[in-house]
């Protein structure tokens, strides 16, 4: 499965999330399956609105689960980890949707108030 991870501040336009994520599949050559965002975001309208607008399936990842992914992240901003607690917050919820064996394919972009990363579990 690809698994396209955002991250993202309040109330972020759909239209960036959606630019981002169709930046990150072009840049892999691959269509992702699943948009994950923190569970905090989740009900966010643009985060719907992305979703809804790329066909795709939407999954909260849960702060244990982005605890969890961060030593396989491989980018790392400041200001995610002094307010989050959590160094990567796109690539942690895609790597933590993707499964626990998943792989970055596609390390943080970032445009719009928002980054998108792309993981691949073991079965894609």
């Amino acid at each position: 499965m690809i698994v396209a991870g955002l991250g993202l501040r309040s109330l972020c336009d759909a239209q960036a999330l959606i630019a981002l994520v169709l930046a990150a599949q072009e840049r892999c050559g691959k269509q992702a399956a699943l948009v994950a965002v923190p569970a905090f975001r989740y009900r966010e309208a643009g985060v719907q609105a992305a979703a809804r607008h790329l066909g795709l399936a939407l999954r909260a990842v849960t702060h244990d689960e982005l605890l969890a992914a961060q030593p396989r992240c491989v980018t790392r901003s400041p200001r995610a980890q002094a307010a989050l607690g959590v160094a990567s917050v796109a690539e942690g919820c895609a790597l933590a949707a993707a499964g626990l064996h998943s792989r970055l394919i596609v390390p943080r972009l970032t445009g719009g108030g928002a980054t998108c990363a792309m993981a691949q579990g073991e079965d894609a």
